[in-house]
């Protein structure tokens, strides 16, 4: 099974991206993906394109939650298959 490549792009002092992190840890589905967290001030576009929109969560690539999720959704999310 290929892990899920999974991205919350936050910024330093978000709650919401606190609260997010926990959720997905509480899923309990750790080993079905990696976590890589971008922190959109280091970067002017995602800045731009997201501002106070975080957390953002991506899977493979494809948005997935915006600002909450519950483990259930995030469960759900994690079966649903990789776009080719």
């Amino acid at each position: 099974m290929n892990k899920r490549q999974v991205v919350i792009y936050t910024r330093r002092g978000c709650h919401l991206c606190e609260i997010a992190k926990s959720v997905m840890k509480s899923a309990g589905r750790e080993t079905e993906y990696e976590l890589a967290e971008v922190d959109i001030d280091s970067d002017p576009q995602l800045l731009d394109r997201y501002k106070n929109d975080i957390p953002v969560i991506t899977i493979n690539g494809v948005e997935a939650f915006r600002h909450r999720l519950s483990a259930a959704s995030f469960s759900e999310a994690l079966k649903k298959p990789a776009a080719d």
